[in-house]
């Protein structure tokens, strides 16, 4: 899909697969705002809890996120409290859900919303991710609420040492425990034409290094992108694979 405005396109694709689970429990949705050209909000959630737990967890993210950026106006409210609500509000929902079942639902979130003035917001909770690249070059990613990470941010491991890292999958925040989730937002200027955002679960980004991810959305067309990357993905897990979920958008120069 893709929406024009001054110049530019947005292209866009989402990926999403099983991989090697009994059950897709990864949710993804890229939404075009219906009265706003030029504004996107893109979502990835990873459910945890069992197999309907889980995926009750990340249907209600995806389920808030619609409901929430059919009702927002770019022109007179701040994107940053749309992505707060997105959180707040899907945490609360997947709790209030576990009360009634069996399972102990949680989701991860990661999450970008584009306004027409090419401005950004990121916002994730657990180990979900959102990499900006310019070019094929990354520019930033967003930093995991996980024991590994903490471990990396404390210089005791390395990036590489925390990809295979007994607890690797160990969380230490994310939607729908006691705990309040974490909410962390990060803020772009501006979008230039060739950069790209990539929003996607573990079952993605682990069998990837920034530099490849960059080459790959920087080369071919985010649908061609996102399906080399989901073969990729699937390939390096040997039979072993997470379920796995991405949603890409690339700032084109509208010709």
């Amino acid at each position: 899909m893709s929406t024009s405005s001054k110049g530019y396109r947005l292209s866009a694709a989402t990926g999403i697969h099983r991989g090697d689970r009994m059950y897709q429990q990864d949710q993804v949705d890229i939404l075009v705002h219906a009265r706003v050209p030029g504004c996107v909000l893109a979502v990835v959630a990873d459910g945890m809890g069992g197999k309907s737990g889980g995926r009750k967890a990340s249907d209600q993210v995806i389920l808030t996120a619609r409901q929430l950026f059919d009702r927002y106006s770019p022109t007179t409210e701040d994107a940053r409290d749309v992505l707060k609500q997105l959180v707040l509000e899907s945490h609360l929902m997947i709790k209030l859900t576990a009360i009634t079942a069996e399972e102990e639902p949680h989701s991860t979130v990661a999450a970008f919303l584009v306004s027409p003035n090419r401005e950004c917001d990121v916002i994730h909770a657990g180990d979900s991710r959102v990499y900006h690249f310019r070019g094929a070059d990354m520019v930033s990613r967003t930093k995991d609420h996980s024991y590994v990470q903490r471990l990396v941010d404390e210089g005791q491991i390395t990036e590489e040492e925390a990809n295979t890292h007994p607890q690797s999958n160990l969380l230490t925040g994310c939607l729908g425990t006691f705990q309040d989730p974490p909410i962390t937002l990060h803020h772009i200027d501006r979008l230039e034409i060739g950069d790209s955002l990539l929003a996607c679960s573990d079952g993605l980004w682990h069998y990837f290094t920034p530099r490849e991810l960059g080459a790959i959305v920087n080369t071919l067309p985010p649908r061609e992108a996102s399906e080399m990357l989901v073969s990729k993905a699937r390939q390096r897990a040997r039979g072993g694979g997470d379920n796995l979920s991405l949603a890409l958008v690339r700032v084109d120069l509208l010709t």
